[in-house]
């Protein structure tokens, strides 16, 4: 009787577990629907994204804006890569047709040095002065160095325009000392790398730059002569004494050996020697000029006279300030 009573008790209690079970599980057919459903919204929306360009976008005029991935700029592409946006950038006005032509950042750097220079060396203005706001905040933005001056450029530039007004705030000598510091650093603003023609006087003027390598060079001939000399008398006299390295005499007559080719050099075989070389003002072509005397024979001391091989024009170099030129036309 007992036993009947508890077979009929756990009966009941495994059948209440079992609908409590099923009131927790979706029917088939329900996820089903929901497979396909979850499915094809994922299909519509991979579709959507697929139909979409990754690099662009709607701006609030309903035009897209595309993403320059070079550059690192967005731009309307309804405006093609090489136009130039004025609102955004420095532009110049190709004459003939009247476009704006968009310039490379070398070329913006050129026209920010030339108009400094021209400036305060002689007091023109080659842009106005929104056009050259406009050129030093573009290449601000762009990371340009040469909006930046240093001290010694500041001081160059302000010597020169003081002279300029003719309350001169710097010597001679000390102004032609600092421009050399500036031009064996390399600032853009005391070295002029290419040529630029003036349309008025019709002259074309150039900076050269040392040619620290033919310099050292001629100090070759003099070294090889005295280091063969060294070496053979140090030899012969230490030889039968005691057996010695050649290299090792060498590193030790290297003193001697520098301070003789230095003084046979610059005092006998080539006097007062420098060598520059630089672009020709008039054509670009290589020029290599050299200032000084050879074995007694006289060259050019501080102004040289030469002809260039290309274009056969007559170039004036200035031994102090290395700018070359071309004589006036007349």
């Amino acid at each position: 009787m007992v036993s009947t009573i508890r077979l009929n008790q756990a009966a009941a209690l495994a059948a209440l577990l079992f609908a409590s079970a099923r009131a927790f599980v979706v029917p088939t057919s329900r996820q089903h629907n929901m497979r396909t459903t979850t499915t094809s919204l994922a299909m519509s929306s991979q579709k959507e994204k697929d139909t979409e360009d990754p690099t662009l976008m709607k701006s609030v005029l309903n035009k897209q804006i595309a993403y320059d991935e070079k550059t690192g700029r967005f731009f309307e592409s309804t405006i093609d890569e090489d136009d130039c946006v004025p609102e955004d950038e420095f532009c110049v006005t190709d004459k003939e047709t009247g476009d704006l032509v968009r310039l490379t950042l070398e070329e913006k750097e050129r026209i920010f040095t030339d108009a400094m220079q021209a400036y305060y060396s002689s007091g023109r203005k080659l842009l106005e002065d929104d056009e050259f706001d406009l050129l030093k905040e573009d290449l601000t933005w762009n990371g340009s160095p040469v909006v930046v001056m240093n001290r010694k450029e500041s001081a160059y530039m302000k010597a020169m325009q003081d002279y300029l007004k003719g309350t001169p705030s710097m010597g001679d000598s000390e102004f032609d000392s600092l421009k050399r510091e500036l031009q064996e650093d390399g600032s853009v603003f005391a070295v002029q790398t290419e040529p630029k023609c003036y349309i008025d006087t019709g002259i074309c003027k150039v900076t050269m730059t040392n040619d620290f390598f033919k310099n050292n060079l001629l100090y070759l001939p003099a070294g090889v002569a005295i280091a063969t000399l060294w070496l053979g008398v140090t030899y012969e006299l230490i030889e039968p004494i005691i057996r010695v390295n050649p290299l090792f005499l060498l590193l030790a007559g290297s003193p001697v050996i520098y301070s003789g080719s230095r003084g046979l050099t610059e005092n006998f075989v080539f006097e007062n020697a420098k060598i520059v070389r630089g672009p020709c003002p008039a054509c670009n072509y290589e020029n290599t000029v050299y200032f000084g005397n050879i074995l007694g024979v006289e060259g050019f001391d501080d102004i040289a006279q030469v002809k260039c091989p290309n274009c056969k024009e007559q170039i004036t170099v200035q031994r102090n300030t290395l700018r070359a030129s071309t004589i006036p036309k007349a």
